[in-house]
């Protein structure tokens, strides 16, 4: 996809993956970007950093671009719904949802693939399954009835 004059969410956005997307997204001539993270102070250090990237892109520059970020957790629905609705009364529309958050915690003891506590599976899920129920539940409706979107 073609992400020019296009407006996109990315969530997992303060480092890592989600930091390079919208990186790129940026250098690539989207019109917005709606960032999220659980970490909201990571997640304003690196707001600081892509608005240096996006001031210093000659492509962004002729005509600007508007970069939001909030702090999100995935793993509740109603922060997502949030997500989506700024994306919504700011743009009137999504383009192309990223739900790029992802969670990984190893095992206490490494010889036994059984001792991670429920806290942990539960964590897993919700980020790594349940919060793409809940980005499909709030963006789809959308993108579906506007018959476009990704």
């Amino acid at each position: 996809m073609k992400v020019k004059d296009k407006v996109v969410v990315v969530t997992g956005a303060a480092s890592g993956i989600g930091k390079a997307l919208a990186e790129r997204f940026i250098l690539e001539g989207a019109e917005g970007l709606i960032l999220a993270d659980v970490n909201a102070d990571l997640l304003a250090k690196t707001m600081h950093e892509l608005h240096a990237v996006a001031q210093h892109s000659e492509r962004v520059f002729e005509r600007g671009i508007n970069i939001q970020g909030l702090p999100a957790d995935v793993t509740k629905e109603d922060h997502v719904k949030a997500i989506v609705n700024s994306a919504m009364n700011v743009y009137g529309r999504i383009d192309l949802f990223c739900s790029n958050a992802g969670i990984s915690r190893s095992d206490p003891d490494i010889d036994n693939a059984a001792s991670a506590p429920n806290e942990h599976w539960e964590l897993a899920l919700g980020v790594n399954v349940m919060a793409h129920v809940y980005a499909a539940r709030a963006a789809l409706p959308g993108m579906i009835a506007r018959k476009s979107g990704w």
